[in-house]
C-alpha cells in the first residue's frame, strides 16, 4: 500500500490460571508472562506504532497492595519503551533482594507487574492527537474491586453520539465524547449495578460482614450479563478487552466479526491476540489449537480461572474484514499467505491480456514489500498460463527446433524495479509536505529494462489516494523509459469510507471518487451530486447508502480508467494503465472474510450507512473531519 493507511489496533492478553508460584518454579523467572506478552506485542508491532500499553492485575494479595500496574508510551519505539521500565522496576525492587526473586508472594506485595492477568494494546490513531491519555488500556478505578475496571480493544463505533447521549441519561458526566470513553464507561456503569445488586442480596440473605459480602460478590459476577447491558447498543467494529480488579476478564467481539480476535488456552494460560501468528509464536503453539472468538460472543475467564465463549448481543451475517488478509495482517498467517497468492494469481488472465501475451518485453515488479506475497500468485498465474500455452503449442506440431527451443526458454522476467531506501512513512505529514515526501522516498533499478520497448507491471496490494503514484512512483519508473506501465491492485477500487477502526473517512481522498466526480463533469451529470446531497441531507439509521447510485451510473472499467488519467503525471512519455481487483475474485481468494464495504458500499451494520451518507454531506459542504 504506497498510500500506506492508520488503522485497527492490537490487543493482547494473557490470564495465568494457576498461582504465580507455580510459573516461577516451572520456568525459572518471575517474568514468564511478561515475556510471552513482550513477544505477543512485538509481533503485531505492525498494527500499532503510535502508542502501546500494558496493564497488570494481581489476584489474592493483601489490602492496602497495589495490584493494578499500568503504563502507556507514545516513545517512537513504545513496547521497547514499556518493557524497559517494567525491567527498571524490577531491578530497582530486586537490588539488595536477589534472594526474593524466587518468592512469588514477596513478589507480589513488592513490585509492580507480577500480576497473574495482563492486558497488552497497540495504537494506530485513526483521529485525535497521539498523546499518551489516548493510549489504552483505559482504567476506572475504585476501592471495590469487583468495580474496577480495565479497557483495551480494536474498535470503532458508529453512534459515539448515540452512546453519549445515553450515558447522560444514566446519570453520568462523561470527560470526553469519544467511543473509548464511553466504551469504559458503559460497561464500568452495569459492573457498578451489578456489583450493586449483589450487595443488596447478600446483605438481606444472612448475617455477613462487608468483607465477606465482598468475596461473594466477585465469585458471582455474571460478566455475561454485564456485556448484554452494556453493548445492546454498539454499532460499529471491536474486539474489546476488559480486565476487572478481581481478575475476571472477557474479549468481545462484534456481531459481524468485523476485527479479529483469536485465542488458545490450555491447563496454565488462556491468551488472546489479533493475530494467530502471535499467539503461535510467543507459545510455541500449532496453529490448529488457535481458536477464533465467535461474533457476537465474548470470552470469559472466570476468578478462578474458568472461561468459555458466552453471546453477548445477536449476531449478524459474518462479515470480516478483507483488508486483513490484503493488507493489515501479517502474511505468516498461512491462511493468508495463501490468500495473498490466490489474489496475485486471480489477476494473471488481466495482467497478461493487458500486455498481449508479450512475455519477452514484459518485466514484472511488486511495490511495496507488503504486496511480494500477491506478486509471488501472480508470477504463479504467469507461469501457469505458460505451461497450458507450451502445451498447446507442442500438441500443434509443425515446430523446428529454433522454435521450439524458443518456446521453452520463455520465462516471465521478474526485477525489484522500486526501493523503498529511506525510512519515511509517507502518511504522517501534513498534506502541505506530502508531494516533497513521497518523491523523495522511494527510488529504482536502472539498466534492467529494454528503452521504449518493455512493458512494466508493477503490483500493489491496493490504490487508496493515488497520489504517490501520480506524484512520485510513475515519473521515478518512466526515467527507465519503459513503452507502458502498468500499474495493478492486489484489491478492488476503494469507493467508501471505513467506519470500523481504519483511518478512510474523507470521500474526497479516495481516487476512485475522483474519478467519478471527473465522469460525472465530462457526462453532464454533476447535477445528480445535487440529487443524492438531498437525500443524505434527510438520512436517518434505516436509510440506504445513497452514494451508490451515483457510481452505478458507470462501469468498473470507465471509473477504472479514469484512474489512469488521474494517476498519469501528464508529463512523462509512456502509456499509463491500471487494473484492479474484482470484488468477486477477491471472495474467491477470501472465502471467509466478506467484508467488503470499502469495495461495494455494503456495510454490514446500519451505522455503516449512516456514516457513508454524512460522509457524502461532509464533501458536499466542504466539512473537514471524520463522518462518525
Amino acid at each position: 500500500m504506497l498510500e500506506a493507511i492508520k488503522h485497527e489496533c492490537g490487543i493482547a492478553m494473557i490470564r495465568l490460571r494457576k498461582p504465580y508460584q507455580y510459573y516461577i518454579d516451572k520456568y525459572g523467572t518471575p517474568m514468564y508472562a511478561l515475556n510471552r506478552m513482550y513477544l505477543l506485542m512485538e509481533k503485531q508491532h505492525n498494527r500499532g506504532q503510535d502508542g502501546a500499553g500494558l496493564a497488570t492485575i494481581k489476584l489474592k494479595v493483601p489490602e492496602g497492595t497495589r495490584y493494578i500496574s499500568r503504563y502507556r508510551s507514545i516513545d517512537k519505539q513504545p513496547i521497547a519503551e514499556i518493557f524497559r521500565k517494567v525491567n527498571v522496576k524490577f531491578k530497582k525492587g530486586l537490588k539488595g533482594n536477589r534472594k526474593k526473586i524466587s518468592n512469588a508472594k514477596w513478589l507480589q506485595e513488592n513490585l509492580a507487574f507480577t500480576g497473574e492477568v495482563l492486558l497488552g494494546h497497540l495504537r494506530y490513531g485513526t483521529h485525535g492527537q497521539n498523546s499518551v491519555e489516548n493510549c489504552h488500556p483505559f482504567l476506572r478505578q475504585n476501592n471495590w474491586r469487583s468495580k474496577s475496571l480495565v479497557v483495551a480493544g480494536n474498535f470503532n463505533m458508529t453512534n459515539v453520539d448515540e452512546l453519549f447521549a445515553r450515558l447522560v441519561e444514566l446519570g453520568q458526566h462523561p470527560k470526553e465524547k469519544v467511543d473509548t470513553v464511553t466504551v469504559l464507561e458503559k460497561i464500568g456503569h452495569f459492573l457498578d449495578e451489578e456489583s450493586q445488586r449483589l450487595f443488596a442480596r447478600f446483605k438481606k440473605e444472612g448475617n455477613l460482614s462487608n468483607r465477606e459480602i465482598s468475596e461473594l460478590i466477585e465469585n458471582n459476577i455474571d460478566l455475561q450479563t454485564v456485556l448484554r447491558r452494556s453493548c445492546k447498543d454498539f454499532d460499529g467494529g471491536y474486539a474489546m478487552c476488559g480486565m476487572t480488579g478481581y481478575g475476571a476478564t472477557f474479549v468481545a467481539r462484534d456481531p459481524a466479526g468485523i476485527r479479529p480476535a483469536y485465542y488458545y488456552a490450555d491447563d496454565e494460560v488462556v491468551v488472546v491476540a489479533s493475530e494467530k501468528p502471535a499467539i503461535k509464536t510467543a507459545f510455541n503453539i500449532d496453529f490448529d489449537k488457535i481458536k477464533e472468538v465467535t461474533p457476537g460472543h465474548a470470552l470469559i475467564i472466570e476468578k478462578n480461572g474458568a472461561f468459555a465463549e458466552k453471546p453477548f448481543i445477536d449476531q449478524l451475517p459474518k462479515k470480516s474484514c478483507s483488508f486483513e488478509r490484503i493488507y493489515f495482517s501479517r502474511s505468516s498467517d498461512p491462511g493468508i499467505y495463501r490468500e495473498r497468492k490466490d489474489l496475485g494469481r486471480l489477476l494473471a488472465p488481466k495482467v497478461l491480456e493487458a500486455v498481449d501475451h508479450d512475455l519477452e518485453n514484459t518485466v514484472f515488479s511488486y511495490i511495496p514489500n507488503s504486496a511480494e506475497v500477491s506478486f509471488m500468485g501472480l508470477m504463479e498465474g504467469v507461469e501457469e498460463y505458460l505451461s497450458k500455452h507450451r502445451k498447446e503449442k507442442i500438441k500443434e506440431g509443425k515446430m523446428s527446433d529454433q522454435e521450439l527451443d524458443k518456446l521453452l526458454s520463455i520465462s516471465p522476467r521478474v526485477e525489484k524495479l522500486v526501493i523503498k531506501d529511506a525510512k519515511l512513512r509517507t502518511f504522517i505529514t501534513e498534506d502541505k509536505g506530502r508531494d516533497d515526501l513521497v518523491s523523495n522516498v522511494y527510488d529504482t533499478t536502472y539498466e534492467v529494462v529494454k528503452k521504449e520497448v518493455d512493458t512494466l507491471v508493477v503490483i500493489d496490494d491496493s490504490i487508496v489516494r493515488g497520489t504517490t503514484l501520480e506524484k512520485s512512483v510513475i515519473r521515478m519508473l518512466d526515467r527507465l523509459k519503459p513503452k507502458k506501465i502498468i500499474i495493478v491492485s492486489s484489491a478492488p477500487q476503494i469507493r467508501y469510507p471505513d467506519c470500523y477502526g481504519i483511518d478512510m473517512s474523507k470521500m474526497k481522498e479516495f481516487v476512485a471518487f475522483r474519478a467519478l466526480l471527473d465522469l460525472l463533469r465530462d457526462t453532464d451529470q454533476e447535477g445528480k451530486l445535487e440529487e443524492v446531497y438531498q437525500m443524505a441531507k434527510k438520512a436517518t439509521d434505516n436509510s440506504p447508502n445513497y452514494v451508490q447510485s451515483l457510481y452505478d451510473l458507470f462501469t468498473e472499467e470507465q471509473i477504472t480508467e479514469q484512474i489512469a488519467r488521474i494517476v498519469d503525471p501528464g508529463d512523462v512519455d509512456a502509456g499509463i494503465k491500471v487494473i484492479y481487483q474484482t470484488v468477486d475474485n477477491l471472495h474467491e481468494a477470501c472465502p471467509d472474510h466478506l467484508g467488503d464495504w470499502y469495495f461495494t458500499g455494503n456495510y454490514p451494520t446500519k451505522g455503516g450507512n449512516r456514516v457513508v451518507n454524512k460522509a457524502f454531506v461532509n464533501f458536499m459542504e466542504g466539512v473537514e473531519g471524520r463522518a462518525y
